[in-house]
This record gives C-alpha cells, sequence and structure tokens, in this order.
C-alpha cells in the first residue's frame, strides 16, 4: 500500500492541521481563550471631586504621562484645541449653578478644552459632553471662554486637576502637568441656595400640623388636638388642604356655620387647583350645602 502522507503536498498537509488546530481550540475550556491581559493604561482616567457649599464639582479625565517629552509646544501644540488630557474629553460636572472665571455657567456636565498658548491659555466649557476627544467640537456650543496666564511648578508626570483653596462659597480649579499650572476661579451663591433652602423649608412647615389634623380627624382622635394643629398650619400657611380639613374639624364639633366658612375658603384657595378641581370641587360644594340645612 502507498504511504500517502508522504505524497500529499504541503499546503494540503497545512490546511489540515489548521482544521485539526480550530477544532482543539474549540474543545478548550472557555479559561484557556480568555482575551488579552489587563495591562496598565498609558493615560489612566481619572476624576477629582470637590463639594463648596452646597454645590458638588467633579472632573473626570485621562491623565497621560510625560514620559522625557517635551509637553508644550510639541506634544501639546500652541494654539490648538486641546481635549485637555488623553481619549475622551475632559468634564466637568456642577450639580448647581456656578459661576466660571466670571461667566455664569448652568448646572450640568460640560466638556473641558483648552488652547494652550506661550503666554496666555483659552478655557472653554462647552455643553456637548460627548464629543470624541476634539472630534465634533463646535464653538457654538461654548458656555464659557476665559484666558488665564499659566505659572511655573515644580515639575509633575502625569496631568492632574485639583481643587485648591476651598470656601463656602468659592474654590480654584487647577490644571498641572509637566512645570506649568493654570487657575480657574469658580464660584457659587451658596448663601442665596440656602436661603432658598430656608425659604421652602419653613414654606413646607405647615404640612406636618395639616398631616397630624387630618389624621387625627380620619381617625376619631382628639378633635380639639386636631384643631390646634389645623390652626398652626393654616397660620404657617393658608391652602385647601388645611381650610378643609379645619371644615370637616368643625363641622363634626357641630359647628357647622363656621365649618361653611372654612369650606368657602377652600374652594377659594383650590380655584384652578388640579386636584382641587377634578377631586373634591364637587364634594366640599355638597358638604356646605349639607352644612347649611337646618339641622
Amino acid at each position: 500500500m502507498r504511504d500517502t502522507s508522504r505524497t500529499m503536498s504541503i499546503p494540503h498537509r497545512w490546511a489540515r492541521l489548521a482544521a485539526a488546530a480550530a477544532v482543539v481550540a474549540c474543545a478548550l475550556p472557555a479559561a484557556a481563550q480568555q482575551a488579552a491581559p489587563e495591562l496598565p493604561q498609558a493615560s489612566p482616567k481619572a476624576r477629582v471631586e470637590q463639594q463648596v457649599g452646597l454645590t458638588e464639582l467633579a472632573v473626570a479625565y485621562n491623565s497621560p504621562g510625560v514620559k522625557g517629552r517635551a509637553v508644550w509646544g510639541e506634544l501639546v501644540p500652541y494654539d490648538e484645541l486641546w481635549r485637555t488630557g488623553a481619549n475622551a474629553a475632559t468634564m466637568l460636572e456642577a450639580s448647581r449653578d456656578f459661576t466660571f472665571a466670571g461667566t455664569k455657567v448652568p448646572a450640568g456636565t460640560y466638556a473641558l478644552y483648552t488652547i494652550p498658548g506661550k503666554a496666555t491659555w483659552t478655557v472653554i466649557l462647552n455643553k456637548n459632553p460627548g464629543a470624541n476627544g476634539t472630534r465634533g467640537y463646535d464653538e457654538k456650543n461654548d458656555v464659557a471662554r476665559v484666558a488665564v496666564t499659566p505659572t511655573t511648578i515644580p515639575a509633575r508626570e502625569r496631568l492632574a486637576f485639583l481643587f485648591a483653596d476651598t470656601t463656602d462659597d468659592a474654590t480654584r480649579l487647577d490644571l498641572e502637568w509637566d512645570t506649568l499650572r493654570v487657575s480657574v476661579p469658580v464660584t457659587v451663591d451658596t448663601k442665596a441656595q440656602a436661603m432658598a433652602n430656608i425659604d421652602k423649608a419653613v414654606g413646607d412647615a405647615w404640612r406636618p400640623h395639616f398631616a397630624s389634623a387630618r389624621y387625627l380627624l380620619d381617625s376619631g382622635g382628639n378633635l380639639d388636638q386636631a384643631s390646634g394643629y389645623i390652626e398652626t398650619s393654616i397660620a404657617i400657611k393658608p391652602t385647601w388642604w388645611n381650610s378643609w380639613v379645619k371644615a370637616q374639624i368643625l363641622a363634626k364639633q357641630g359647628k357647622r356655620s363656621e365649618a361653611v366658612v372654612a369650606a368657602e375658603e377652600a374652594q377659594k384657595l383650590g380655584t384652578g387647583d388640579e386636584i382641587f378641581e377634578g377631586f373634591f370641587k364637587a364634594p366640599v360644594a355638597k358638604a356646605i350645602a349639607d352644612w347649611k340645612q337646618p339641622s
């Protein structure tokens, strides 16, 4: 019998070997087919956060290293738009409205770009944080553009963003890399924000007294105590809610004429309110008509 293995063409033998290798690979455990090992990134992700008064600020970026290279004017060209980091565009996040070097900016997430210059930098906030680096950048989406003069610092190997000199109303956003620092002042109106919170909390203080009075009314509790709660609620802020509960308390106490007055006040305060008009207008009107009937 002829030995066919000796006469088989080399290309054909390689094809058979490749097919056999593919079969073996499919039979291998998943662990033997895993992807390449996880390795350090050339420009690792970084994030820095700072609370300023009531405002949360954060910068998310990728941090390249100097690695013995000439950075300014070479690795990062002068007078060209820069993503201010590596990979995706750097992002600045703010939970409340803020002021960026004198420019008022609404709360939100922004791409942070720069145009480095030999003497002066332009720092830019752009409202398209999803841009891929500088691709997709459109100047029409800029919300702030500020000129900054850089300063010299001791050498820093990796690019870093820092918040410095933070108070209740202000901080300083610093970019440091190589031997250069670029700083932008950031301010927030913490006092106005705090006062708005106080006004809201005080304005809503009628609610717990109203809820307590309604619970006593609905559960057959002490009506005198419920009356005290509802009067406190109305003194803080008259609403159709607490006026209507007051009317029901008075009616349950047998004070029908006073209940009518309170219910009519609820009608007046509820005019135009979607909930009152949709669910309470008719029952309140019926109650008033019933209470006006001779007992």
